[in-house]
């Protein structure tokens, strides 16, 4: 009977939040992407680590007749992306990447922010009653004021890791910064929606702004990363970290128009 009654629990479906890292496209052309993940992430084939990854389509320079799925998945997995599907796609290749086996999406699916549904409207208020006779004056004690007042809303999150990270090691702070006491090591990865602040050597790979904050920053006591991004916009050191910065303090930032961001890497001041 316990058996027979467990079949019904084979199975369950249950809501769950994933961090899903979102690829912007602005060709679909599989040999010019190639050409450019080359020249951006140097040709490693291990660059990323299996994450799972939305194609996004919105930044398109032009509309083509046809997408060869095949060579676009490949070469992600190439660099160990792993793509579940699209969204900002045109209507009209939907099937083809249905065929693919990547599921569409709409254009708030997965979205960092979703917009908050209107408050229900408020019941008519019952005709008031007959006032009656005018009373003293009391004043509200403070925790009747405050408990009147609006709640606040919680602010950004910030995580703290006190340990140093051993390669192959990854944390992630989810919608707020990112404290590191004790530094990474090379192999290592760390990712924030905020900033990244490291007190001790910053290797491995260090991703700030994850949820396209271009305002994020990335700091370090200890300059020497195997690459840095803000808000997707990456940079690679296999050609070594510039002498103005390696092994000191600096931070990252980036600088431009939101058409064209540069990502900087600059010294902090009094080092």
């Amino acid at each position: 009977m316990a058996e027979a009654s467990l079949q019904g629990k084979l199975i369950e479906f249950k809501g769950a939040s994933l961090a899903v890292m979102t690829a912007h496209l602005r060709e679909t052309e599989a040999t010019r992407l190639a050409d450019a993940m080359h020249m951006m992430l140097g040709g490693m084939p291990d660059f990323f680590a299996g994450e799972p990854a939305i194609l996004d389509f919105a930044q398109l320079t032009s509309t083509p007749d046809r997408v060869d799925w095949t060579a676009i998945i490949s070469l992600l997995r190439r660099y160990q992306v792993q793509p579940i599907g699209v969204r900002n796609l045109p209507d009209y290749l939907h099937d083809g990447a249905r065929r693919a086996n990547l599921a569409i999406l709409g254009a708030e699916s997965l979205s960092a922010e979703r917009p908050v549904a209107p408050p229900p409207a408020a019941a008519p208020a019952p005709a008031p009653a007959p006032a009656p006779a005018p009373a003293p004056a009391t004043v509200a004690s403070p925790a009747v004021a405050a408990n009147d007042s609006a709640a606040p809303q919680p602010g950004p999150q910030t995580l703290v890791v006190e340990r140093p990270l051993r390669s192959g090691q990854q944390v992630y702070a989810k919608g707020g910064d990112l404290v590191l006491l004790g530094g990474m090591s090379p192999g290592s990865e760390v990712i924030a929606d905020g900033c990244i602040h490291c007190y001790g050597p910053l290797r491995g790979r260090a991703l700030a702004g994850a949820r396209g904050d271009t305002s994020a920053r990335i700091f370090s006591t200890h300059f020497g990363p195997e690459l840095v991004s803000i808000a997707g916009v990456y940079r690679t050191f296999e050609r070594g970290i510039p002498q103005s910065v390696a092994g000191r303090h600096a931070q990252v930032r980036l600088s431009g128009s939101d058409t064209q961001l540069t990502l900087e890497i600059l010294p902090l001041q009094g080092d």
